[in-house]
């Protein structure tokens, strides 16, 4: 039997952000039908993590529904895993970056109303929850990189929503100032959420949606399944695997 794919989500007040991550799960399970899919939250929505695991038997790999490196990647998940004592687990790299996530960030932008030819002065804010983290800003800025490549050069800046700078609206009047009159707000956030929406209403215009269920999404989470699997002869049964370093990052 295949490992268990136990897809973990961070849990959210808004009901919207459960009714995401199962729609999600549902297109993961149409690419893949054998495969046994479950969700675990880290906090805040049934069923929590620990729950899903306790049910479990075998092998498993936690594959976090979150965009970048940081607490919940690097310790949570692990924690999680290494409680679940009876369970032979690893912990695949978050969702991001990687250049599926970006195409979905463009088609949410283009679904917004954004032009495939927006002429100068256009400028995009990826606005992202923030963390402490350095290894997570590292990941949200390579995000920000490769999606001004996927819009042709335009200027892409990241932006956070707590704990790092520049705030959305700080973002927005910067470009402003440089002479930017054209600018979006990407939402790279995996649903709708308090921090999606206080973002969202910094836009002068154009506001993308969050990743939500996107196909592209889907895909990824089956990739992360797949690489962990892939890297897990190389490091010990219940250990975290190394999250995928951004720059050899590739579709």
């Amino acid at each position: 039997m295949q490992p268990t794919l136990v897809a973990v989500a961070h849990g959210s007040r808004d009901p919207r952000a459960l009714h995401t991550a199962l729609a999600l799960l549902e297109r993961v399970r149409e690419l893949r039908p054998r495969l046994d899919v479950r969700l675990g939250h880290i906090e805040l929505n049934e069923p929590l993590l620990d729950e899903v695991l306790g049910e479990l038997s075998g092998e498993a790999v936690l594959v976090p529904l979150l965009l970048g490196r940081g607490y919940h990647v690097k310790r949570d998940l692990p924690a999680a895993a290494a409680r679940a004592a009876r369970l032979r687990t690893r912990v695949a790299a978050p969702l991001g970056p990687h250049p599926l996530l970006v195409e979905a960030l463009y088609e949410r932008l283009l679904e917004a109303g954004w032009s495939p030819d927006p002429g100068p002065g256009a400028a995009v804010v990826l606005a992202a929850a923030g963390s402490r983290d350095p290894d997570a800003a590292a990941d949200t800025r390579r995000t920000a990189e490769l999606l001004s490549e996927r819009l042709g050069g335009v200027p892409v800046v990241p932006a956070y929503a707590s704990a790092a700078a520049p705030s959305a609206p700080e973002a927005v009047r910067a470009l402003a100032a440089r002479g930017h009159h054209r600018i979006a707000v990407a939402s790279y956030f995996a649903a709708h959420g308090r921090f999606a929406t206080q973002c969202a209403a910094a836009a002068p215009a154009l506001a993308a949606a969050p990743l939500g269920d996107h196909p592209a999404l889907a895909r990824l989470v089956l990739h992360r399944y797949d690489e962990a699997l892939a890297r897990a002869a190389a490091q010990p049964v219940n250990a975290p695997l190394e999250p995928a370093r951004p720059e050899l990052v590739s579709a």
